[in-house]
Order: structure tokens, then sequence, then C-alpha cells
């Protein structure tokens, strides 16, 4: 998939996503914000509530959103047979696709009023999506191939070589930038990193990232350096901080990626094992949808 393709690809759900939860936001806008002691007497009732026609309708689709989104990743993932069957980066944000729309379908088909054992399962679901999003951040700071298999330290570190040949040796940037540059991306920062300060870590070197390369484009501009040059200059100097940085925090990132999984798979358990539970009540008491 090129980065044309890519980024179609990627747009087509952001706008799905949005439009879905707009439109349904909008229409049911007058239902929901309707007291349920009186929901009874709206004449969305019919439609909108968990047992009407949308209202079941959008946890039917939801459900099996989330389903799909599961069981499509983890086939892809773990399943030898598949393991070349596109990229995994792009099955990773269907997954991410399904399983956010997935969970705001069932949110809407709830007509937000939940209680008792759906409570629990609704929880849990939040906190699968909010643990998912956390998941997806620190999986971007695991260095991984276009199949998805995680990157060696000692490609990284060669990687990292090279760039630095290419800003010193290759584009001969101002030796005051590269130092910088240099002192930026050692390693040393990134010792003895707590798991309490991490993420407040990793932000404060987002921003000192750019505010480096920031300095070096200033450099570059006043030295005459031509457009092209420049623009290849400052995405080597952007690629050798980001790799430095993911060499330096990848010991780190995996140490989270541990504690994310001890959050996220037992709460995705529990919410799937209440929802079938929940769909097998529904259907005993004869609430089959359109089925």
């Amino acid at each position: 998939m090129n980065k044309k393709l890519h980024a179609i690809y990627v747009s087509s759900f952001f706008i799905i996503g949005i439009i879905s939860t707009l439109f349904l936001a909008i229409n049911g806008y007058q239902y929901y914000t309707t007291p349920l002691v009186t929901r009874f007497f709206n004449s969305q009732d019919i439609l909108l509530k968990p047992s009407g026609l949308i209202g079941q309708g959008l946890g039917v689709l939801g459900s099996f959103m989330m389903i799909v989104g599961v069981a499509v990743y983890m086939i892809r993932k773990r399943i030898r047979y598949f393991l070349h069957f596109g990229y995994l980066k792009n099955w990773l944000e269907l997954h991410i696709f399904l399983c956010t729309l997935g969970p705001i379908f069932v949110l809407f088909h709830t007509a937000f009023k939940f209680g008792g054992i759906v409570a629990v399962s609704f929880w849990s679901m939040t906190a699968v999506v909010l643990s998912g999003i956390i998941g997806r951040v620190l999986y971007v700071q695991i260095p991984h191939t276009i199949q998805g298999q995680m990157i060696s330290m000692d490609e990284l570190n060669s990687e990292n070589e090279n760039l630095s040949h290419q800003l010193k040796d290759v584009y001969k940037i101002p030796e005051k930038i590269f130092l910088e540059i240099e002192e930026y991306s050692s390693l040393k920062r990134y010792n003895n990193i707590k798991l309490k300060v991490g993420v407040i870590f990793i932000l404060k070197d987002f921003f000192g990232i750019k505010s480096v390369i920031h300095r070096l484009k200033h450099e570059l501009t006043l030295a005459g350096v031509p457009k092209p040059q420049r623009n290849n200059i400052l995405k080597a100097a952007k690629a050798k901080l980001i790799i430095s940085r993911r060499i330096g925090l990848l010991k780190t990132m995996l140490k989270f990626f541990r504690y994310w999984h001890v959050v996220h798979l037992p709460f995705a358990i529990l919410m799937f094992v209440i929802m079938f539970i929940h769909i097998g009540v529904t259907v005993a008491f004869g609430y089959k949808w359109i089925f």
C-alpha cells in the first residue's frame, strides 16, 4: 500500500467515524436528552430504545464490529499462514477503527442508560477503548518493520550511525548544530527512566525534538542552503533524533507494553464474556431484531 493509498485508507476511517457519530447524535439528540421517565412518550422511542429497530440494530452492528476487529487482528498477528497477508500496521489500523466505532454504536444502543451487569460490560468496554489508545501510543514508540516485526537493536544502532554520517560528512551541517543533535540524541538521557515519569518524559522529548529541528532549519535558512537540500537535511536530522529516542526508550517501552497488556486484555475478556451473556439473555427473551 503506497503512501497516497494509505492516507485514503486511514482518512476514510476518520470520515466514516465522525460522520456516523454526528449523524446518530444529531438525529437522536431530542430523544437522548429526554428524561428517562418520559422517554416512553417520545415519538422516537420505538426506534431508538435499546430494543427498538435502530437501537437494537446499533447494538448488533457495534458488537459485530468489535468481534471482527479483534478476530481479524489476532488471526493476522498470531497465525503464521497469514503473516504476509498485508502489513500488520494496516490491520492494526482496521482493528482500532472497528474497536472504536463499535463501542460508539453500542453506546447509542444503550440510549445512554445502563445498569447492572451491562454497566460492568460498558465500563469494561470504556477501559478497553482508553487503554487501546494508550497502547497505540506505546506501539508506535517501539520500532517495527513494515511487516510488523520488531527491529533488532543492532539494526537500530546501524541506522543511527548511518544518519550521523549523512549529517556530518554528506550534508556537512554546521558543527554547532551537529553537536547539539548528537548531544540531544545521546542515549545517556534515557537511562533510568521510571515508569511513573515515562509519559511526561516522552511528551517533553517530543517537543524538544521539534525545537532542535526548528533551530536547525533556521540555521540552514540563514546559511542560504537550497530548499531541496534543506528538506533532506531536516528529514535526516529528525530521523536520527527519533531513532535515538527509540533506542534509548526501547527497554522502557517494552516494560510499559507488558504492564499495558495486564490492563487491556482482562478488561477485553470481561467485556466480551458479559456481552455474550447479554446477547444470550436478549435472544432468550425473544428480542431477535430483524432475524
